[in-house]
């Protein structure tokens, strides 16, 4: 028995924990399942409250950005509302590749990393970014360049995994081959963006959380995950937001 106990403890203290691994090479890794998840959590989530979100803007005859587009699940809502332009960013060339499947003449480009250098001053209407914003690190640089990128009337789409799940231990997690992989995340709490957002002239027009219970119980239950399920029993898993500027706030935006 002390032997076996010896073992545990080496087994729980000394091994080491496998790495997060970076999105570039998490999201390629997934690319050929990520449309194929009818028991996603997070997915039926995103769905409700883009879905939402959408609503509450003008999108027609507008340049749109799709800023962590993936395979472009968005996509339909999107075009159906019939923007100028709809382009779509990513870091992960596998999730390109299948934007461009369903899409064919769908316009991407494929980003180096978390900035955004491509993007030209005063050239855009609307950015979405959907389930992205926590696998930035540098979110001070890339919230610069998506403000300096937008029009004086823009408006910002953000929804993401909330950073309350994040902070108490919650995880992007995904199988390829057996192999469990669990993506990089950064937390940025809600508040936060909200704050640095407002020193572009961004305010709030919309905000939405959907919280872990009863009517999501069942995606737990078929995953035998009740356990994390009575972890996070009661908390916001995921949010999302939708600011907008006027010619008001960007004229206080560059004052300052």
């Amino acid at each position: 028995m002390i032997a076996q106990l010896k073992g545990y403890l080496n087994h729980f203290l000394f091994t080491k924990k496998v790495p997060d691994t970076p999105s570039e090479a998490a999201y390629d890794l997934w690319a050929a399942d990520y449309d194929n998840q009818p028991d996603n959590l997070m997915l039926a989530l995103d769905e409700q409250v883009f879905s939402v979100l959408l609503d509450t803007i003008d999108v027609e005859n507008k340049i749109v950005a799709d800023m962590g587009c993936g395979t472009g699940r968005h996509w339909p809502k999107l075009l159906a509302k019939h923007p100028a332009k709809l382009t779509g960013y990513d870091v992960s060339g596998g999730m390109l590749d299948g934007l461009k499947i369903k899409y064919p003449q769908g316009d991407v480009v494929k980003l180096e990393g978390d900035l955004v250098p491509q993007l030209k001053e005063n050239s855009i209407d609307i950015i979405v970014s959907t389930l992205t914003v926590a696998h930035i690190g540098n979110i001070d640089d890339v919230l610069q360049a998506w403000a300096k990128a937008l029009k004086p009337n823009a408006s910002v789409i953000i929804t993401d995994f909330h950073p309350e799940a994040l902070a108490m231990g919650g995880k992007r997690t995904f199988s390829v081959q057996g192999q469990k992989v669990s993506i990089r995340n950064h937390v940025h709490p809600v508040s936060m963006l909200i704050t640095k957002l407002a020193a572009y002239g961004f305010t709030v027009a919309a905000l939405e959380e959907r919280l872990v219970d009863e009517r999501v119980k069942h995606y737990y239950e078929k995953k035998n995950a009740l356990s994390v399920y009575e972890k996070f029993k009661g908390r916001p898993i995921i949010y999302g937001m939708c600011l907008t500027r006027t010619k008001n706030g960007i004229q206080q935006f560059k004052s300052n």
